[in-house]
């Protein structure tokens, strides 16, 4: 059987990326990708020939039984996204897990990640953090999400899209409080920067701006470990169990079922999907 090479690429500078990654790249039978394009330009940088494939957030299913056919073959794969590590906020989840189940042979190639960057610039805690990704783009779900993770006693970093980030800071402050955070902005880039202070102070220096452009990750002190109060509802069972209690309850099929609770907790099918296999992976 082939392996499947999951390969960190760069955040934003070209130069960040390892030989082994360069390797890896070169030596594949295929490089499976988010944007064939976008991947063109870094394969092409390091003179690289190796055919590619699109995987992205809406072929992933589709993708995975010819993908898994290869590596049977003996073929080996170097699945790559846009910028930085594989799965992190990317699709890859469903053929790690499809490789795991078949005994295919999973190697992670390190490198980049936005998370990692910024946390360790943000001079907040750095022993315990907990990723949220993306936060909703709807508020009364988006402050559902903030009041879930509010207590964690760790340090939080989420991802957020420049015309959400005012909105998204607003609402982080008004659920958490105005916490110490970093905010970090097109990390590795030519514009890199990093805003430090209160929730209040880097709303205050964000607000008088014309236009913010740019990838950002935003990094926030821990809570105490109690549940922030919201006008949304927090959950605290699992999600598991919740998923459960709905289909005993409604008589729905299990995916019909996940879509009810997704909607009930304010996030999308996919995020829902993806706590699921966290808790049933750490439970199993």
């Amino acid at each position: 059987m082939g392996s499947l090479y999951l390969v960190a690429t760069p955040i934003g500078n070209l130069e960040d990326i390892t030989l082994r990654a360069l390797r890896v790249l070169k030596e594949a039978d295929l490089v499976a990708c988010e944007d064939t394009r976008h991947t063109a330009k870094l394969l092409a940088r390091h003179g690289i020939t190796t055919p590619r494939k699109s995987y992205h957030e809406f072929n992933e299913e589709s993708r995975v039984p010819g993908l898994m056919r290869l590596l049977r073959e003996g073929k080996n794969i170097a699945l790559v996204g846009d910028a930085g590590t594989p799965l992190v906020s990317d699709p890859g989840y469903k053929i790690v897990s499809a490789c795991r189940r078949e005994g295919i042979a999973v190697i992670p190639v390190p490198g980049a990640s936005a998370v990692v960057a910024a946390l360790a610039a943000s001079g907040l805690p750095s022993d315990s953090f907990f990723f949220a990704g993306f936060l909703p783009s709807r508020a009364a779900a988006r402050r559902r999400r903030l009041g879930e993770i509010a207590g964690i006693p760790a340090t939080l970093i989420f991802y957020e899209a420049p015309h959400r980030l005012l909105d998204s800071l607003k609402d982080i402050k008004d659920v958490l409080g105005s916490r110490r955070a970093a905010l970090a902005r097109e990390i590795t880039k030519i514009h890199e920067e990093f805003l430090y202070g209160t929730l209040d102070e880097i709303l205050d220096a964000l607000g008088v701006r014309a236009e913010i452009r740019g990838e950002i990750t935003i990094v926030i002190e821990g809570g105490d470990g109690k549940c922030a109060e919201t006008d949304a509802p927090v959950f605290h069972e699992s999600i598991r169990e919740h998923l459960a209690e709905e289909m005993k309850k409604s008589g729905l099929s299990r995916n019909e079922a996940l879509k009810a609770v997704a909607r009930a907790r304010g996030v999308s099918r996919r995020d829902a999907y993806q706590l699921l296999q966290s808790e049933l992976d750490t439970e199993g």
